[in-house]
């Protein structure tokens, strides 16, 4: 009885831990939305920086606004790790969508790239269908402290997906990306999204190590050792990705690379917190089609801005009459 009482009472006090307060939802939300534009601007500076310095004849790694890139990418990154901590990893990776248009706009003035009548609805469609995601996301976390974590990380379904994205990566990166990167863009961008399966789940583990850590419990030694453990995979996957944005970057459009980026990523990234973090274990059925809805709305958006850039028309042109000729 004792056991079944200790046992219910770790289950309430785990349901309450599991809501953070509504005013850490709407700072995470925040410090999402600020992250995801800081991200939308990182591909195009480094972008311009690595035209500049090709026509100086120079190496990208001297150029300022290539540096400036790189400092908001970092910038981006840290962000990210702030929301990760504070609300749900499914709500965070979509919203890593207003960075698309956000880069588009700035990719039309620095990049002179185009940004026709369908791409500007592609930025609203984008816009709206975050909103959305907004709206139906999870609004409570399913691992809230380091023991459970330990126990979903050491889960044999996540070990045994974990595994496959390692031979992945190591098949994409020693045999298909030498021979294949610079012609196919899904090459470099396969690199960078499964990398996010690391990434990802390493940032919120990190917050929560970090709160056993700060707070002195008696797990805070085990906290540590997880906490450097998932520094370093952190670490090793922030510097692959790095390397293969920027030589994705030399070789394609930054805005298409963006787009497609984003929908590869947040897909990859939401599988892997699915069979982590289960959060979709809380999300009920009107609210996993909302998400499903407004997912498919930024897709679409994303589709718009980048497939359709090359269409020189405008709303003069769309209600221009039709003339005849016999």
């Amino acid at each position: 009885e004792d056991l079944a009482a200790g046992s219910a009472g770790r289950a309430v006090a785990g349901e309450g831990a599991m809501r953070p307060s509504p005013a850490a939802v709407s700072l995470g939300l925040s410090v999402a939305v600020v992250s995801s534009l800081v991200n939308g601007s990182t591909f195009v500076l480094q972008k311009k920086g690595i035209v500049r310095a090709k026509r100086r004849g120079t190496s990208y790694l001297t150029d300022i606004v290539w540096w400036c890139g790189t400092i908001a990418m970092a910038l981006g990154q840290i962000g990210n790790f702030l929301a990760y901590t504070a609300v749900p990893t499914v709500l965070v990776t979509p919203l890593g969508a207003l960075g698309v248009p956000f880069g588009s706009i700035l990719a039309s003035y620095l990049l002179k790239e185009k940004l026709n009548i369908l791409g500007k609805l592609g930025c609203l469609l984008s816009c709206a269908g975050s909103v959305v995601l907004i709206i139906h996301s999870p609004k409570s976390e399913s691992v809230t402290t380091q023991a459970e974590l330990e126990e979903k990380l050491t889960n044999p379904v996540f070990v045994g997906y974990l595994c496959i994205v390692l031979l992945m990566l190591l098949l994409l990166i020693f045999w298909i990306a030498p021979a294949h990167g610079p012609t196919n863009i899904m090459v470099y961008i396969s690199i960078c999204s499964l990398l996010g399966s690391f990434t990802v789940p390493s940032t919120k583990g990190i917050g929560l190590a970090a709160h056993d850590i700060l707070h002195n419990n008696p797990s805070s030694q085990r906290a540590l050792c997880l906490c450097l453990v998932l520094l370093a995979v952190l670490g090793c996957s922030i510097i692959v990705q790095f390397r293969y944005i920027n030589k994705a970057l030399e070789c394609f459009d930054s805005s298409v690379f963006g787009a497609i980026y984003y929908v590869v990523f947040t897909t990859l990234v939401l599988l892997a917190s699915a069979i982590l973090f289960r959060e979709w274990n809380n999300v009920g059925l009107v609210d996993f089609l909302g998400m499903a809805c407004g997912f498919t709305t930024v897709s679409i958006g994303i589709v718009l801005i980048q497939v359709f850039k090359e269409f020189n028309f405008n709303l003069g042109e769309v209600n221009k009459p039709n003339v005849k000729t016999d």
